[in-house]
């Protein structure tokens, strides 16, 4: 018997508290540097079993690293994320 989650498909989009605008749940399963969104659990549980999703997805470690450590900043999250453009930029000139 399979008893896997599916999460939704790539066409369902919810609004993101924290960018402000549709997306998939593809993007808020990887978005935190491979690892979920930490607000993942809460954005998505009413519309399929999250939880069990991840459980069955992410090791013990992952799981911590994702939902239960410290979140960081908005302010700080943003910068990084600049900086992390700029790199990007710069690698493809």
């Amino acid at each position: 018997m399979n008893n896997a989650v599916n999460p939704p498909e790539e066409d369902f989009q919810i609004r993101c508290p924290r960018l402000g605008h549709k997306i998939s749940f593809s993007y808020c399963s990887k978005e935190n540097n491979g690892l979920p969104c930490y607000k993942a659990l809460d954005c998505w549980y009413t519309y399929f079993p999250v939880y069990e999703f991840f459980r069955q997805k992410l090791t013990e470690e992952d799981w911590k690293k994702a939902f239960e450590s410290k979140m960081q900043p908005k302010v700080e999250s943003i910068v990084e994320l600049i900086e992390r453009a700029k790199k990007v930029k710069a690698e493809k000139l």
